[in-house]
């Protein structure tokens, strides 16, 4: 069987001659097949130099002709141009061309009108593929380069959705950067439509949808003021906020991650962006969730998945609670037997209260050491995590928690970010106040409480030395 591939000008009409002749060919012989490639005029040079260096060929016309041995992709054997397929379809077909130069002109005049009808209908079928636009800042930090992976296999978005990452950091990191984005490009994520690096801040969060926040500020550095750190979140939220309303799409979803001050993030970012919404900033805390219910499945000798419904009170990345009193348990085995949607109490499963108290929920228990010195698997799942549930909804009936803007519930007080139970639903997240708490687990909250007022006091006063006249305004 003969398989040849037709390639040339649009506007061509020695291409139109020969795409004649192939079509009367393809129509009238059974075993004869041609595959036709039209290239605009301004880029055939450009297309026709690369597949001959791609083939080691040397041919400067159009059309070019070849053979293919094997279907299309295969080796390629050039015939020639237009004068080498006449004569192969005369020889082999006994066939030729008479068409006049007349009709030549005409047919490829009408071949560069179809040829640019045609790239205005893809160009407007692309048009209407709007990938989504996903921001991170401090993308040099291991996290990112664990969580791109996550975000561009069509697990977090859905399979049909098309995303678009930029990765921002400071000069320092550029090389880093066009390593991570180089190194994404060639793993071919079919729905990553493009990754790009971005040092300067003028540029920052265009168009954004998502915008995941991984300054980790206070990484590698010497032991500073409380005072100090929090002045360095404040003056990188400062200069974050502003952009994300200039830049931002008005829906935008911020997430606060990282490994220091994931709350107090979350909350400035609020205070100096005052046009973003508030119920689409939040502050993962599902790292701390993985990390819990790992520990206790291992205590129990059982599957860390069957491990549902922990929650993480407070401040994630200080001062938090780790509350086990709606925890279950599926697929725990047992003495009583039970199907695997049956659930258990956690707490009536652990009659170790020792080792709950002391190397559990203790402030230098191994939890804290296994969060804390993650090298970023955990908290870039913890982040995919939260996302797919932001947009297609947790799973029926489990506790999410997340860092969120307090409106009292459970007796919080007001204007702080404070992790807490939520469930998402129809692309929105509400607080499950259903939860019945009891008064001991009430009294720890108002300590955490205490602690996020303090960071939040520390912070508004920083804000009122830099902005000193403008303060009323920027913390109302």
């Amino acid at each position: 069987m003969a398989k040849l591939v037709l390639a040339g000008k649009a506007n061509c009409p020695y291409y139109a001659k020969a795409e004649l002749l192939a079509d009367y060919l393809q129509a009238n012989l059974p075993d004869f097949r041609v595959h036709k490639i039209t290239q605009h005029p301004d880029k055939w040079e450009q297309w026709l130099d690369d597949i001959c260096e791609r083939n080691g060929w040397d041919h400067r016309q159009s059309p070019i002709v070849w053979r293919e041995l094997l279907d299309r992709g295969g080796k390629g054997l050039l015939l020639g141009g237009i004068d080498d397929f006449l004569e192969y379809a005369e020889h082999y077909y006994g066939i030729t061309s008479m068409m006049l130069s007349e009709e030549m002109l005409g047919i490829a005049e009408e071949n560069l009108q179809e040829h640019i009808e045609i790239e205005k209908e893809e160009e407007e079928i692309r048009s209407h593929i709007k990938p989504l636009q996903v921001w991170i800042t401090s993308a040099s930090v291991p996290i990112c380069y664990q969580l791109i992976p996550l975000l561009a296999n069509g697990e977090v978005f859905g399979m049909t959705t098309e995303i678009s990452i930029h990765l921002l950091d400071t000069d320092k990191f550029k090389e880093v950067l066009c390593g991570i984005v180089m190194e994404a490009e060639d793993m071919a994520f079919p729905l990553l439509r493009s990754i790009s690096e971005h040092t300067e801040l003028d540029e920052a969060f265009i168009q954004a949808d998502i915008i995941i926040v991984l300054d980790d500020v206070l990484l590698n550095r010497e032991v500073q003021s409380l005072e100090n750190d929090i002045r360095e979140v404040s003056e990188i939220c400062q200069v974050y906020a502003p952009l994300i309303e200039k830049n931002a799409k008005s829906g935008v979803r911020v997430i606060s991650s990282g490994k220091t001050f994931v709350n107090l993030k979350a909350m400035m970012i609020m205070t100096y962006g005052p046009s973003i919404k508030p119920e689409n900033v939040i502050a993962v805390a599902t790292s701390w969730e993985s990390a819990a219910k790992a520990m206790l499945a291992k205590k129990l000798n059982m599957n860390a998945a069957g491990v549902k419904d922990v929650i993480v009170w407070g401040n994630i990345t200080g001062c938090n609670y780790i509350d086990l009193s709606h925890a279950k348990l599926y697929g725990y085995d047992c003495a009583v037997w039970s199907p695997a949607t049956f659930p258990h109490p956690l707490l009536n499963k652990i009659y170790d209260s020792e080792w709950i108290h002391s190397e559990f929920l203790s402030a230098q228990s191994s939890l804290s050491s296994r969060v804390c010195h993650s090298m970023g698997m955990l908290p870039a799942h913890a982040v995919a995590n939260v996302l797919k549930y932001w947009y297609h909804g947790s799973p029926p009936g489990e506790i999410v928690s997340v860092g969120i803007l307090t409106k009292g519930q459970f007796h919080i007080p007001e204007g702080i970010v404070f992790s807490m139970p939520v469930r998402f639903q129809n692309g929105n997240w509400e607080v499950m106040t259903e939860l019945e708490i009891n008064e001991t687990t009430q009294e720890v909250l108002g300590r955490l409480a205490h602690e996020l007022i303090q960071e939040k006091l520390i912070a508004l006063k920083e804000i009122k030395e830099m902005h000193p006249y403008g303060a009323d305004k920027i913390t109302s």
